[in-house]
């Protein structure tokens, strides 16, 4: 009893005596999915003391609900406008868009890092010589120009990637990732992989690596001189050279967790904290939706396709067909639709707003059909629930692909054939539900089989990351070693200097022997 105080007295004392530090967290992105990311970020901040100034463009869904300072930065919801025809569902199924390439992806997340840097809110504090921080988190969205606030606060900072781990993100932190068995986001393949999809692989590294120095480099560099250098002069600070701030983060924190994704080498700097976003205690359904869950006798199947896609602007023929199909399953289905759908079956109901968490902890929820957002995925997972995934856009067929490899899921694509082949797909899953659940749980065990939970993870490493003066200790040493030098081109060049040389010798050689053989021959 006395050891039990003891250690409890230990835990109240350290609780008490845990500093608290003032973050700045940046989370530009105007995705739905990302703003649920950065609240939840700055939740567990709040909750460990920091006190927290939070960039972002949902400011208003934040006001009077949390302590955080707000700066808006709603301004980058024009961005949507740009990006409207890859969320056309419409182009979608006529195969009319495909997703987007680097240079237009690229386009878009500079436009949003350059709209960011020259909001007035943004400059104000930038230029407010009185704010002082002790850490930056600066989500990472394929442009490097958020890294500039540690430049002007004179900080440490960590970067948080929202996917998979990536060759993109990687390389900020790390050497890049081996395209022989590491997939682009884009592309989602799994390894192993075959000939061809290795050299495509290496292909699209080497590709991007080249765009990412080079010509982005120089669009991304412009935007820094144009917004944060002049008032680093005002201020009389350094100028650091920007490629030197974008790779200075202490770490990058993930949105992943490794049961979810492929086992892959990791620098000592990337952290998973994927989950962190989930409640610990999950919050009680409303009482229409309970009642629904609680008397499936035959179970319930939600289908959602997330924030970004409307269901509402699926064709007619395909809300039919899903109807129908739906209508001839002995489950209860819980369609998230934005708005209300006449004629549909007696099982079917609809949601408009859907409390995902809650209705995937319910102990009737059998399955989950989900357009592959990987905060979906990760709450799947989390409670163990089997998939049909119908990936979209982005890293959602990266996903797709790997819970379908995991065993947890089926994948079907966005077609005008989505109802026949939804079908098959359920039929399938529903037809072994045994071996999908119970794979689903062993994935589920795997994931929660941690030392911390995702939240707490999240505190300690940013605490670490200011405790240690910005963990040089964790940073990778392949950021000293030049790209060529990791790749052994200097030893190539060696190589083939020597091989030349010694060529040229034997020529000379030959071509003396063959003149000398020529005089003796006269002679």
């Amino acid at each position: 009893m006395e050891k039990l105080r003891y250690v409890l007295f230990c835990v109240v004392l350290s609780l008490c005596t845990c500093d608290a530090y003032k973050i700045l967290v940046v989370f530009a992105n105007p995705n739905p999915s990302h703003g649920i990311l950065g609240d939840n970020m700055v939740k567990h901040l709040l909750s460990a003391g920091h006190e927290v100034t939070y960039i972002t463009p949902y400011i208003e869904t934040l006001k009077n609900k949390t302590k955080a300072h707000l700066v808006d930065v709603g301004n980058t919801h024009k961005i949507l406008e740009v990006a409207k025809d890859i969320l056309d569902l419409k182009q979608i199924l006529e195969g009319t868009v495909e997703s987007p390439d680097f240079k237009l992806m690229f386009e878009l997340v500079s436009t949003i890092g350059d709209m960011t840097l020259s909001n007035p809110n943004v400059q104000k504090l930038l230029r407010d010589p009185k704010q002082k921080f002790d850490v930056i988190i600066a989500e990472f969205m394929f442009n490097e120009l958020f890294s500039t606030f540690s430049a002007v606060y004179q900080c440490p900072y960590i970067w948080f990637s929202t996917i998979e781990p990536n060759w993109i993100a990687l390389h900020l932190v790390s050497d890049p990732m081996n395209p022989a068995y590491n997939s682009d986001y884009l592309h989602g393949r799994i390894p192993p992989f075959s000939f061809k999809e290795r050299v495509e692989e290496l292909w699209t590294q080497i590709k991007g690596l080249y765009h990412y120095n080079f010509n982005f480099y120089n669009a991304e560099e412009a935007i820094y001189q144009k917004h944060v250098v002049p008032i680093l002069k005002e201020q009389g600070k350094p100028v650091p050279d920007y490629n030197v701030l974008k790779y200075n983060a202490s770490l990058m924190l993930g949105n992943t967790n490794v049961a979810i994704g492929n086992a892959m080498p990791l620098p000592p700097s990337y952290k998973h904290i994927g989950g962190y976003h989930i409640d610990e205690e999950v919050k009680s359904l409303p009482e229409d939706l309970k009642k629904i869950m609680d008397n499936a006798n035959n179970g319930v199947i939600y289908f959602s396709m997330g924030s970004n896609l409307k269901s509402k602007e699926l064709p007619d023929e395909l809300k039919n067909g899903l109807l129908e199909v739906f209508g001839g399953l002995q489950q209860t289905v819980l369609w998230k639709f934005e708005e209300n759908l006449p004629n549909k079956p007696k099982n079917v109901h609809i949601v408009q707003w859907a409390p995902q968490q809650s209705i995937l902890a319910h102990h009737n929820l059998k399955l989950f059909v989900t357009h592959g957002g990987l905060l979906s995925l990760t709450e799947a997972v989390h409670f163990g629930v089997p998939l049909i995934v119908i990936p979209v856009f982005a890293d959602q067929f990266l996903n797709a692909n790997q819970a379908k490899n995991k065993g947890i899921a089926e994948r079907v694509d966005l077609s005008y054939n989505l109802d026949k082949n939804l079908k098959v797909a359920l039929d399938k899953v529903l037809g072994n539900f045994s071996k999908y659940s119970a794979r689903a749980k062993e994935v589920s065990a795997a994931y929660h089989d941690n030392p911390m939970r995702p939240g707490v993870a999240l505190n300690f490493w940013v605490e670490h990351v200011v405790r240690t003066r910005g963990a040089p200790h964790l940073r990778s040493v392949a950021l000293q070693v030049p790209l060529y030098q990791q790749a052994y081109l200097d030893l190539l060049a060696v190589i083939l200097a020597v091989a030349v040389v010694i060529l040229l010798a034997v020529r000379k050689i030959i071509s003396l022997l063959t003149v000398k053989n020529m005089k003796l021959k006269k002679n």
